[in-house]
């Protein structure tokens, strides 16, 4: 794969060729799992890298220090979902038109003639988890699995541009979220991890596509947000988890985003597919679980950090999100 990367002013900053070896670990039998730092003036990353049987598993953590602009050539097209779980950039997926991808967003894109363009703005604490699968895996995958992926493979199969959801990302739902931390903290080893790993990206694109399927049914059924009205969710949702500890009523988040409390409650199941305190709900507990497996705060300085009137409050809200209390979960 050639990669060139340049700045603002198009000063060429890095041209090398990496992955000669692509195809062969990609459909290598052996688990074949890499890790690489990286560090020049520019920017900095850890990406880490599973390959098995016609899937590949990426992880990067990456810090940026000037704009970068970056033109990939892959040798090998490869159906490819992409998970931004932080940060935020723009690329060509494949297709024409520029798309930003920002924080927890999701899709899922073929682009067969193997060049990519990403636009990335200085930015720091980036993270992105993506899965790869060769051709041939994700025909055998799409076969007799549902419209949504019948719809894909026959594309794929045509050698033609996919992207799962044209007019915007998918939000990274909860589930999707736990999902992506399970793949990225894997204890198992060996023939173990390789069954782990393809149970979890398999268990990924199932819920992309479900999520696909339903935004689609409800398309008919739901009101028309404009640009300005979505860019407004979007304001309201950041607020919203800016102030978790001591979150606003509807009525106050909707004087603050500009819109009345119908538009917002309705926009807000119509952009993120939950109701605005579902969707609070869901984000406080998959960051009371990170804080958790931290262990570098007591479950009662979680709580209170995260706005809950007590401890037993906070037990109880967990135990119905993940099926088990926090205690339990710090001690597995």
């Amino acid at each position: 794969m050639a990669v060139q990367i340049r700045n603002d002013i198009n000063e060429l900053l890095l041209e090398e060729e990496i992955g000669d070896d692509l195809h062969e670990k990609l459909v290598s039998t052996q688990l074949v799992e890499e890790q690489q730092e990286i560090k020049y003036h520019f920017g900095e990353a850890v990406l880490r890298e599973t390959f098995f049987d016609g899937y590949h598993i990426f992880t990067g953590d990456a810090s940026v220090y000037e704009n970068l602009h970056v033109n990939a050539t892959e040798a090998i097209p490869a159906v490819s979902l992409l998970f931004m779980v932080r940060g935020h950039f723009n690329t060509n997926v494949g297709h024409e038109r520029q798309r930003l991808f920002g924080s927890l967003e999701h899709n899922l894109y073929y682009n067969p003639g193997g060049v990519e363009n990403a636009h990335i703005l200085k930015q720091e604490n980036l993270a992105a988890v993506g899965m790869n699968f060769s051709k041939e895996r994700f025909l055998q995958l799409a076969e007799n699995n549902g419209r949504i992926l019948d719809m894909l493979g026959n594309n794929v199969a045509g050698n033609r541009p996919i992207i799962l959801n044209k007019k915007s990302n998918h939000p990274i739902t909860a589930r999707m979220l736990m999902i992506l931390d399970e793949i990225r903290n894997c204890q198992f080893l060996g023939g173990h991890k390789k069954l782990y790993l393809q149970s979890k990206v398999i268990e990924l694109l199932a819920l992309q596509c479900e999520q696909q399927e339903q935004a689609e049914s409800l398309q008919k059924e739901r009101f028309a947000l404009s640009a300005s009205d979505k860019e407004k969710i979007f304001f309201a949702r950041d607020y919203l988890l800016n102030q978790m500890q001591s979150p606003p009523s509807l009525t106050e988040l909707s004087r603050a985003a500009g819109l009345n409390e119908f538009k917002l409650k309705n926009g807000f199941k119509q952009v993120f597919d939950n109701t605005v305190f579902g969707y609070l709900n869901d984000h406080k507990m998959e960051y009371a679980r990170q804080l958790l497996q931290s262990a570098v705060q007591s479950v009662t300085q979680i709580a209170e950090q995260l706005g809950f009137s007590s401890v037993q409050h906070f037990s109880t809200a967990f135990r119905k999100k993940f099926g088990v209390s926090p205690v339990k979960l710090r001690n597995a």
